[in-house]
């Protein structure tokens, strides 16, 4: 081989060597950038992210700004203390009979010297109650009449009302799972009750919250305003969603195999025409028809302090000081400037395009797909601004999964499609009046549905 081709081969090869260190040298920095983005934002603390992908253990930072005020209970805060019972249920005197010399003291009259109460609990244990009809015999006629037993009475023995609103608080409001449900039954209770009556209680108590259930998701298609949102939860060791929807007075929930826009159309076929959707950036809620989406800017927010922390990204700062100055304007707007919007609402509507109309070639991919997000979705950003019982936020259904979520920390999961159906149904909730069916509802067999 001749030195001159022995030369161009070398030098082919550094040439080569060289453009590959160059694309290891970009690799390198996406992916310190990735890592970085991973620290700062990629835990269960977010929305999206299981705890099966968390990067880190560490929460992620909380929007609520530092206050200056000291914890614990503030200045003029009212105190509460334990209170004594004006008429105690059982008094116990303790009267001296001796001295200290040895002097008898039965006959002397005791004075009253001072007086505390303790709280304690009665023993509790199953009551079974024997219902006997009798018969008679009526003298004119001679016919024989015998009374009827109590309509809600099936078997020679069950459990009574008190029993089930029993199993259904304990495992839709304190979230026990069944096996644990059983334990405590028999030691605080002496009663033995298995989990498959378990199971027969709550389905009863299922089938008679349906038509509350049905109403309030009725109500809920036909409000003004509706939050959407949903989170995973194993159902029969399957992956499962909760989908929940709320208002301002009603809480409506469901079990599903489907995370998509298919358990919407499943519950709700119409939408929410004649409501202003409130939901995150999930392709399924923005799919959902509604008169108007609004976009939840808390996540905006915890996304744009996650560019601003790991990237340093200045546009972050710059959109994140626009949302926040909406947030605050929400609070000064009055009644009549929802129905004519002020210049200054215009205004910062268009300074908000103006920050999206930006060049974002050159910017890192995961801010350059939140960008494109948002320019598709620009008109779902402030509608808050517009509509006065809009809130810029979704906080109200991310409090309506907590309860799913306790539920899954407690119980681990749902060990068939009935049981989180049970559990969906039955922890239905009204704002009203402040309960949870499982409370009032199942509590007698008269109760109606009857919050206005």
């Amino acid at each position: 081989m001749h030195i001159e081709e022995t030369v161009t081969i070398t030098k082919a090869e550094y040439d080569s060597l060289k453009r590959e260190i160059v694309e290891l040298k970009i690799l390198v920095a996406q992916l310190m950038q990735e890592i970085q983005l991973l620290r700062n934002g990629r835990n269960s603390g977010k929305s999206h992210t299981p705890p099966s992908h968390q990067f880190t253990s560490s929460n992620s930072r909380s929007l609520r700004e530092k206050s200056d005020k000291k914890t614990g209970g503030q200045d003029g805060h009212e105190g509460n203390t334990l209170l004594m019972k004006a008429v105690a249920d059982k008094v116990i005197n303790h009267v001296p009979n001796y001295c200290n010399c040895g002097a008898d003291l039965t006959d002397i009259v005791a004075e009253l010297s001072a007086i505390k109460q303790e709280i304690g609990l009665p023993e509790i244990r199953a009551e079974y109650i024997e219902h006997r009809t009798f018969s008679k015999s009526c003298n004119c006629c001679g016919k024989k009449m015998t009374a009827a037993m109590p309509v809600h009475l099936k078997a020679p023995i069950q459990y009574g009302a008190g029993i089930g609103a029993m199993v259904g608080y304990l495992h839709t409001y304190q979230y026990i799972p069944y096996h644990r449900m059983c334990k405590l039954f028999k030691d605080l209770f002496q009663m033995k009750i298995s989990e498959g009556s378990i199971k027969n209680i709550l389905e009863k108590l299922h089938n008679r919250a349906i038509p509350a259930y049905n109403e309030i998701g009725h109500r809920i298609e036909n409000s003004d305003v509706v939050g959407g949102d949903e989170t995973g939860i194993k159902i029969n060791n399957q992956k499962g969603w909760i989908h929940t929807w709320q208002n301002s007075m009603y809480t409506f929930t469901v079990a599903s195999y489907n995370r998509g826009y298919q358990t919407v159309q499943q519950y709700f076929s119409n939408g929410f025409l004649s409501a202003v959707y409130v939901s995150d950036c999930w392709a399924a809620q923005l799919k959902v028809k509604a008169k108007v989406h609004q976009l939840c800017l808390a996540h905006l927010l915890r996304e744009l302090n996650n560019f601003e922390d790991a990237l340093g990204c200045q546009w972050s700062t710059e959109l994140k000081l626009v949302l926040k100055k909406a947030i605050a304007m929400k609070k000064e707007l009055t009644a009549d400037e929802y129905r004519k919007p002020p210049t200054k609402v215009i205004e910062i509507q268009e300074e908000l395009f103006k920050i999206l109309d930006v060049e974002y070639d050159a910017k890192h991919k995961k801010i350059k797909a939140f960008i494109k997000r948002l320019v598709k979705n620009k008109n779902s950003i402030f509608p808050f601004l517009y509509y006065q019982n809009v809130p810029s936020d979704n906080n109200g259904s991310e409090r309506a999964i907590r309860n799913i979520k306790v539920k899954n920390k407690v119980s681990g999961c749902f060990r068939s499609k009935a049981g989180a159906d049970f559990f969906c149904c039955n922890t239905i909730s009204c704002r009203y009046c402040y309960k949870k069916w499982s409370r009032c509802f199942f509590s007698s067999p008269y109760n109606k549905f009857s919050c206005t």
